[in-house]
């Protein structure tokens, strides 16, 4: 490849991965078109880009980045993930394709970077046992409305008790 040539390819890489700043990258190695179609579609439903990326062009285009990390002892061909409703909900889908080796037996999960702290291969399985976001805000949302229900069945229970009581009695006076 002429020198030209790895110049435009950097400068596209660098481009695609501006504004990103945790991504997890992938092996794909081996894989036959139509299963990567497949895997792309697949990402695709979830909001996630996969690029595919020389190792060496990517080290050069996310040099002073907070990706940078993630290339350090990488080799070979590989793709980076990124996008999803958040960093956490990419990892739970990277590492669940990644177990599933009956469909995508060559896709290999092979680290990332997550705040500027490069994870390798059981760093991202940590990370995928994490809450999403949407979790975090159920749990949060629980959290504020519990008190809330617990006090209102305070008051409404000696209330509804106090209510049957007092029909039972005009009842009986009938």
């Amino acid at each position: 490849m002429s020198k030209f040539v790895k110049e435009l390819v950097t400068r596209d890489i660098k481009n695609r991965l501006d504004g990103v700043e945790d991504a997890v990258i992938v092996s794909t190695v081996g894989m036959d078109a139509n299963t990567t179609c497949e895997l792309r579609a697949e990402l695709r439903q979830k909001e996630i880009t996969m690029l595919v990326v020389k190792n060496s062009l990517a080290r050069k285009a996310t040099e002073g980045t907070t990706l940078s990390p993630m290339f350090e002892g990488a080799g070979g061909s590989l793709a980076v993930c990124f996008g999803g409703s958040d960093f956490i909900s990419l990892v739970k889908e990277v590492v669940r394709l990644d177990k599933d080796s009956e469909k995508f037996g060559k896709f290999v999960a092979a680290g990332g970077v997550m705040d500027g702290e490069a994870l390798d291969p059981d760093g991202l399985k940590a990370v995928s046992k994490w809450p999403s976001r949407e979790e975090q805000i159920s749990m949060l949302v629980g959290q504020i409305l519990g008190p809330g229900a617990n006090l209102s069945a305070a008051l409404l229970g000696p209330g509804k008790t106090l209510n049957g009581q007092i029909k039972k009695i005009s009842e009986e006076e009938e």
